[in-house]
């Protein structure tokens, strides 16, 4: 099946700088059944583990993010970019080829112990996937699985988030 999702799939080069090549999922999203084909997939490599929060890096990783939430009947908390989120946050630094960014995760919104699924929809260097599961274990999380529709097998991300189960469905 994930074979037949590439097609769905645009590249988009030198985008958001030269020599970067975009995989684009919204071409993906525009047609019903490779969209539910997609959903579907992410929901086969999750659907075994006893899930409490799903949280969704911004902003694609909220749309199936959020999908598999309610497939998993699990909450659904956005990981944002400072300043997007209305309440108290927590927030983690991280290296980027081009300096540092950010992503925040309100107070509260994992509570200790809880089994969380981290999903983004690219896995590219890991860095923003590992920002992510420092939030979730510093609100006393477990990160039980971290899940991609698309994974960038040559930038070795999987590599830097050895220490989580991580699925993609897609791998270029």
């Amino acid at each position: 099946m994930a074979h037949s999702l590439e097609k769905y799939i645009r590249d988009i080069p030198d985008f958001p700088t030269t020599g970067v090549v975009f995989k684009d999922i919204t071409t993906l999203m525009e047609h019903p059944t490779a969209f539910k084909e997609a959903a579907d997939a992410l929901y086969e490599n999750v659907k075994q583990y006893d899930i409490q929060k799903v949280v969704g890096v911004e902003s694609r990783g909220f749309i199936f993010g959020a999908l598999l939430a309610e497939r998993l009947n699990a909450g659904f908390i956005p990981a944002r970019k400072p300043g997007k989120l209305p309440y108290k946050t927590i927030r983690q630094e991280y290296q980027l080829e081009y300096g540092t960014d950010c992503l925040e995760i309100h107070e509260g919104a994992i509570k200790p112990g809880e089994h969380v699924l981290l999903h983004d929809d690219l896995l590219a260097t890991g860095g923003t996937a590992l920002a992510a599961c420092k939030l979730i274990e510093k609100l006393g999380g477990k990160v039980i699985k971290v899940s991609f529709l698309i994974e960038l097998s040559f930038l070795k991300g999987a590599e830097r988030l050895s220490d989580y189960p991580t699925s993609a469905v897609i791998t270029y």
